[in-house]
């Protein structure tokens, strides 16, 4: 999926290559635990029906002292619309906030990737800013949106 042009579309690199997105991937997946600023935690996302990689999610930690992490998600446009993402998403944020301390998770789309932007929404994150072509991407200036969502806010929300 990360090779297709249209999943690379809204992110800072050209789409990769097979072995490119494995060690891409394995690098993420290798990460179990937390130990420093800077990490990532990530997992690849499986159908249960039939096995496939559909997607891949991870979460970054982007700040010690500010407790704050960032999450980010790839999918499959084949497997788009099922609510994977979305359900992908809602453990790593779950166990940011309940496990690791985090106090806030943030998530960035491109503006015109309406899709990411629906996932944020449905994980209650709120849009707190829109930066208007605030940065020059493959020939091209890009907007930014901003979702956050708070430990407090997250943990009302839940059920």
């Amino acid at each position: 999926m990360r090779s297709d042009a249209e999943v690379a579309r809204y992110l800072y690199e050209e789409p990769l290559s097979p072995e490119q997105t494995r060690d891409s991937l394995a690098r993420k997946m290798a990460a179990t635990q937390w130990t420093s600023e800077g990490d990532w935690l990530g997992a690849a996302v499986v159908e249960r029906a039939s096995g496939l990689t559909v997607g891949d999610v991870a979460l970054h930690w982007l700040s010690e002292r500010d407790r704050t992490a960032e999450i980010g998600f790839i999918f499959d446009p084949r497997w788009q619309g099922n609510g994977y993402a979305t359900e992908a998403a809602r453990t790593l944020i779950d166990w940011a906030f309940t496990a690791a301390g985090i106090h806030r998770v943030i998530g960035r789309t491109e503006a015109r990737n309406g899709a990411s932007e629906r996932v944020l929404q449905k994980l209650g994150m709120r849009r707190e800013a829109h930066l208007v072509e605030n940065e020059w991407v493959k020939g091209e200036w890009q907007s930014e949106l901003v979702y956050a969502v708070l430990d407090r806010e997250w943990a009302s929300a839940r059920p």
